[in-house]
């Protein structure tokens, strides 16, 4: 069993590393190489795993990082000492990459800036002022303003698989089940309901088998996105916090995953 995902959250690879670099409080000029290449390439193995259409991409951006992260780390030999200390001031590997984040930033800021004045320009001239708080409470604005995002959601899940593959026994045997994504939301859901309504992102992911947590994370995700549950997490690299907001949601067909 397979599936295709597909997430519009993913802006490219430049996006991952910014949101990288926010993240771990890297200072953009003096960027890690050892870490932002490690801390990227462990969302690329979840995004394999994920089978996601976008993946490609990603893989050519840590050829890059792999690429600069090995010049770094080239040794300089006593003979050539001298000439070395004589080009302190010669080309940073990292200038190149620097250079793309911060105009990728740059174009960032702008794009969203003109979506403001977009949304701005709408509410002003292309229909009369109106009241609209009445038509969302106040916890489904506060949906909105959550500081978990799906680069957060990959890494909890690449850490899920690690965790798996240390406590995987050496000889298994696994019935296979076949089970839709409606199948196992409504299986996050009661799981959630059985502990209270609230419980830690591992906690839903009581299964063995590679299929079946994939799954589990796509249903997640789909929960997500229709505001049955919310995912918090209270400060870097700790643990997500799942939440039930309500236990019915609208039966539809419109789900993008496929068997």
């Amino acid at each position: 069993m397979s599936y295709e995902v597909k997430l519009d959250a993913f802006s490219g690879p430049l996006d991952l590393l910014l949101h990288l670099i926010h993240r771990l409080e890297i200072d953009i000029y003096d960027i890690p190489m050892a870490e932002i290449t490690q801390q990227y390439i462990d969302h690329i193995h979840a995004m394999q795993v994920l089978e996601l259409n976008e993946a490609s991409e990603y893989l050519v951006m840590a050829a890059t990082l792999l690429a600069i992260k090995s010049r770094m780390l080239l040794p300089i030999h006593e003979g050539e000492m001298e000439d070395a200390e004589l080009e302190v001031d010669g080309p940073d590997p990292r200038e190149e990459l620097v250079q793309r984040l911060i105009e990728y930033k740059k174009y960032k800021e702008a794009a969203s800036n003109l979506q403001e004045l977009e949304t701005d320009r709408s509410q002003v001239f292309t229909r009369p002022p109106a009241d609209l708080t009445g038509l969302a409470s106040d916890e489904q604005m506060a949906l909105f303003d959550l500081n978990v995002n799906i680069y957060d959601m990959l890494g909890a899940f690449q850490k899920l698989m690690r965790r798996k593959k240390l406590k995987k026994p050496l000889k298994t045997t696994i019935a296979r089940q076949e089970r839709s994504v409606k199948d196992q939301m409504r299986s996050v859901v009661d799981s959630l309901r059985s502990t209270g309504g609230r419980a830690s992102f591992f906690e839903l992911f009581p299964y063995e088998d590679k299929p079946t947590l994939i799954l589990t994370f796509v249903s997640l995700l789909e929960l997500m996105k229709r505001q049955v549950v919310i995912v918090e997490q209270d400060g870097n690299f700790e643990d997500l916090t799942v939440t039930l907001q309500k236990e019915e949601w609208e039966d539809d067909e419109n789900i993008d995953v496929t068997e």
